[in-house]
């Protein structure tokens, strides 16, 4: 039978990337591994054409040969004249399925990265908006001191482990299939501890709690993140540490809402300011401005003020202030001010539409509403 075409097999272009061809045959690997497919010739027909194709088209030199001279230039170099070589194939799976379990080598062994933290820091729309040096403590893992983060009582040392060699894997065969896995002895080690660190118990790492200072940038805003590296839990076996990743969460203010440069507030105004017209003083983050309403200013209207917003993380352009004006209605009147209103009112009604436009406009519009009804 006929050796289908590598890239065919892999189902990528004669031009793809190298971490393409992978992609395609971590794709393929997994969807026909042996293991998934037991006792499925056909999967474990493609599981080794697939093998076949990535140990030919991920190597330069081979890929380079079989795109002049098609299979003839690499037969008998591809997992042994066409065939399965466990041993090639161990190496290729590490090589291609190591970086989905979070672990490196180091001499050897096994070395894990510590573990990602996160801290919710709250802060005042005033700090976000200005930025802030703030001080956290978080509580982590950090490499014992007593025994530099080995395990093992001061003066003493790790001893290779007898099981894996000091390899921190042991190699698993089933047939033709091989593959490593951790060291169950050891745990990826690749020592083992005789006598345990009386601080750590032989873990290597400690509880602490850290104080950090978080410098906080200017115009952040709720849900932004900052990253502090190697801030996190400290790794295993060596390895390096994890991330810190401080969240801002901004309280509510009193006064404004946020959205991104730009700030809105409600401002309360005399039903006679709002009649007469005049200047309301009106605060911002900068301080007091006054904002001139002009005469027959409805409920509900709003006034933008350019540039009397804040700035972002991303612009420093500062936004602008919204301000919704709300005309209040005055209450606990005495008899002698209701009175007078009550004047007011029937002078007002006299006017007709000149007064209140708004309002006759509505009741015309609510008459014939009910006409139409009663025809």
């Amino acid at each position: 039978m006929a050796k289908r075409d590598y890239y065919e097999v892999l189902g990528v272009s004669k031009s793809a990337a190298a971490a393409e061809i992978k992609k395609a045959y971590r794709r393929l690997a997994m969807k026909f591994h042996p293991d998934r497919n037991t006792d499925d010739k056909d999967a474990e027909f493609k599981f080794k054409e697939a093998k076949e194709a990535y140990e030919v088209l991920s190597d330069a030199d081979k890929r380079s040969a079989y795109n002049q001279f098609g299979h003839d230039a690499v037969r008998g170099r591809a997992g042994g004249q066409g065939g399965f070589g466990a041993e090639g194939f161990s190496d290729i799976f590490g090589d291609v399925f190591g970086d989905i379990f979070g672990s490196g080598r180091r001499g050897g062994a096994q070395v894990f990265r510590g573990a990602d933290l996160g801290y919710e820091l709250i802060l005042d729309l005033e700090n976000a908006v200005s930025g802030d040096n703030a001080t956290i403590q978080i509580p982590t893992q950090v490499a014992c001191g007593s025994c530099d983060g080995s395990g093992a009582r001061k003066g003493t040392r790790p001893v290779q482990c007898t099981t894996c060699g000091g390899v921190g894997q042991v190699r698993m065969q089933q047939g033709f299939f091989s593959m490593q896995q951790t060291c169950p002895a050891c745990k990826g080690a690749g020592s083992q501890i005789a006598e345990r660190c009386d601080k750590c118990h032989g873990r290597g790492r400690v509880r602490k709690t850290k104080t950090l200072s978080v410098k906080v940038p200017a115009g952040v805003d709720d849900g932004d993140r900052i990253r502090l590296s190697g801030e996190g839990e400290a790794g295993r076996n060596g390895g390096p540490p994890g991330d810190l990743y401080v969240e801002i969460r901004v309280k509510a203010h009193h006064l404004f809402k946020r959205d991104g440069a730009d700030l809105s507030c409600e401002v309360p105004i005399s039903f006679a300011a709002a009649t007469l017209g005049g200047d309301v003083e009106l605060p911002t983050l900068d301080g007091n401005v006054v904002l001139k309403v002009p005469s027959g200013t409805q409920s509900g209207k709003i006034f933008r003020l350019r540039g009397k917003g804040v700035t972002t993380v991303r612009d420093p352009r500062k936004g602008d202030l919204f301000a919704q004006v709300s005309v209040e209605t005055p209450v606990n009147l005495t008899s002698e001010q209701a009175e007078l209103l009550r004047k007011f009112d029937k002078t007002v009604r006299a006017g007709g539409d000149k007064h209140s436009p708004r309002a006759d406009s509505w009741f015309e519009t609510v008459k014939r509403f009910f006409d139409r009804i009663g025809q």
